[in-house]
């Protein structure tokens, strides 16, 4: 160990203080500090540290007069698009699928702190009837995809999945997969990697000791994305399997339709190279990211970014003008993924959180703060919008399509009792739809518009699950549910109705719980 040399690199950068239990450490533990340190290169991460907060002392609302609502002619809405465009733009994504050029990209490095669980949200389980998880309801989306890309082209297409995890995520993810087979899918075709971490600093800009031999660390956010790609050579293997586009997504949202093919094939459609998900802001102070234009360019900028005046702003037909509330929900072509991670991914700026960061103080003491005492800088995945040379955002319905599980059960909202009600009650409209009925236990037929409850203001709670592998988003449910009257709770799984007695006997035990499908 060249402790000498590193001394000389840490003052240099006035980092200096890293060192100073060095001579209190056990030799193994002067190892451990000496490799952290030399993994870190000094003068990069305290030029990231210093971009980012350059406009920390700045104002940071963003002035009306450089921001621009997307252009009409960029975006589409699947509650305002004709049947047979619906029909058109799910074929081309069901094609795209059956020549395997489609590829899905979960953003997965979270853990489930704020659940109030220790391990990583896509374990989390919201209590359906079912009890599956949210790793297993994507698995089983992905399944049925492939399955109706076949019906429709007689292709065999895989859609590779591709999951970054952080640190503190990967190992329990893998051994999930592992235990669960995968949910029926491939083990080859599900990819885990990694997102890299990044030191932690004092608002002076000094880097933060975990312990007296490590230094503090963070993900560096759903933006570190393109440089863990790359140093997993991801792209590389993307393009081993010919996949062209891409459907990339966050873990929490119960709803996601991952590499949806609506999504997809409006994006083709449009030879669009990246395009956004949004859903309508329900109202002008709402706490969610607008995606719009910046001085020409997109990006999705924050509530707090813009004034009350900008917010309240409304078209003629009385919408709000910044009314594309971002889901990180997102598409992406192979070609622009690499043209990130060859030419821009440097020129991504990292953003600056304010976190409590458990510290080793200055006297060698243990301290788990209670108020914010230092920085976290992560990158957000939607920052490469602006390098869009053909952009597309396509409006989808909030209640069809986005839920997030945030916060444990004692919160206001995002909560699992939020997400699974939302789950259920859009298996409900499919049934509907699908021309079922439900009754309550005295034999009243419900009302085709359900009725208000405080928890979910426009449906009602009932217990009615449909499993992906009998329907990715509604269709198909016809032969099972048509003309037919239902008393909850029920399940649908592919061709049979699951009554109360066997939705009780297939979740308990939990851990006796097997997927509905073969290894596709």
């Amino acid at each position: 160990m060249d402790i000498e040399s590193l001394r000389k690199r840490l003052e240099e950068h006035r980092q200096a203080h890293l060192l100073q239990f060095w001579d209190e450490l056990s030799p193994d533990k002067q190892k451990a500090l000496y490799d952290d340190l030399s993994s870190i290169d000094v003068d990069r991460v305290c030029q990231y540290f210093g971009r980012a907060t350059e406009g920390l002392n700045e104002a940071q609302m963003k002035s009306a007069d450089r921001l621009d609502p997307v252009p009409e002619k960029s975006v589409g809405s699947t509650s305002r698009m004709s049947s047979s465009e619906h029909e058109e733009l799910f074929n081309i994504g069901l094609r795209l699928i059956g020549e395997g050029k489609v590829a899905a990209l979960l953003l997965a490095g979270g853990q489930g702190t704020r659940l109030g669980v220790p391990y990583p949200k896509g374990m989390y389980d919201v209590q359906l009837p079912s009890r599956k998880t949210l790793y297993q309801l994507q698995a089983e989306r992905l399944l049925k995809l492939q399955e109706l890309a076949f019906k429709l082209t007689g292709q065999r297409g895989v859609i590779p999945w591709y999951i970054m995890t952080s640190e503190h995520t990967k190992q329990r993810t893998v051994d999930f997969f592992r235990e669960h087979n995968y949910f029926g899918l491939q083990a080859e075709n599900v990819v885990v990697f990694e997102q890299h971490m990044l030191p932690c600093f004092t608002f002076e800009g000094k880097i933060i000791l975990s312990e007296k031999h490590k230094v503090a660390r963070a993900p560096d956010g759903n933006g570190g994305l393109y440089n863990a790609l790359a140093a997993a050579e991801i792209t590389s293997d993307m393009r081993r399997r010919g996949v062209t586009c891409m459907h990339a997504y966050c873990v929490d949202n119960i709803l996601v339709k991952m590499a949806d093919p609506i999504f997809v094939g409006f994006c083709n459609k449009r030879s669009a190279d990246c395009g956004a998900k949004v859903v309508e802001k329900a109202f002008p102070t709402e706490a969610v990211g607008v995606v719009c234009q910046v001085d020409g360019h997109y990006e999705v900028v924050e509530y707090s970014e813009i004034s009350l005046a900008t917010a309240e702003q409304r078209r003629e037909d009385g919408r709000l003008t910044f009314n594309a509330g971002n889901i990180c929900n997102h598409y992406f072509t192979t070609d622009f993924i690499e043209s990130i991670v060859k030419d821009h991914e440097d020129e991504l700026r990292h953003h600056v959180a304010k976190k409590k960061i458990a510290h080793i103080s200055e006297q060698g003491t243990s301290v788990t703060p209670a108020t914010p005492n230092g920085m976290k800088m992560e990158k957000f995945v939607f920052d490469v919008f602006q390098f869009s040379k053909n952009f597309a955002v396509l409006e989808v319905l909030r209640e069809d399509e986005f839920a997030p599980l945030k916060n444990g059960p004692s919160a206001a909202k995002d909560t699992p009792a939020a997400c699974r009600t939302a789950l259920l009650n859009l298996h409900y409209r499919w049934i509907l739809a699908a021309g079922g009925k439900f009754m309550d236990r005295e034999g009243t037929v419900l009302p085709l518009i359900p009725a208000r409850s405080s928890s979910m203001p426009h449906t009602q709670d009932i217990d009615c699950e449909v499993s992906p592998l009998a329907s990715f988003g509604g269709e198909g449910l016809e032969e099972l549910c048509s003309e037919r009257v239902f008393s909850a709770p029920i399940h649908i799984v592919p061709g049979h109705i699951m009554s109360e007695e066997e939705i009780l006997g297939a979740s308990a035990p939990k851990q006796a719980r097997t997927c509905e499908s073969t290894d596709q």
